[in-house]
């Protein structure tokens, strides 16, 4: 039977993925590396999203203040 830890861990990874998904969908990038991006994401949550942030289209400032 599932904890209450394998539950919150499940839901980070789900939170981190549709993150991922949203900040792929709103990138300049074309509509193919878009749906690439987004069936990586899909298939592999926790290293699809690991992977976005560090490789996936976009500005690389996750911290930065948009003005």
């Amino acid at each position: 039977m599932f904890t209450f830890g394998h539950d919150l861990v499940g839901l980070i990874v789900l939170l981190l993925a549709l993150w991922a998904i949203v900040g792929t969908l709103q990138s300049p990038a074309d509509g193919a590396t878009k749906l690439i991006w987004v069936l990586i994401i899909l298939i592999l949550p926790l290293a699809g999203f690991v992977l976005w942030y560090l490789l996936g289209p976009g500005p690389k400032r996750p911290f930065s203040r948009r003005i």
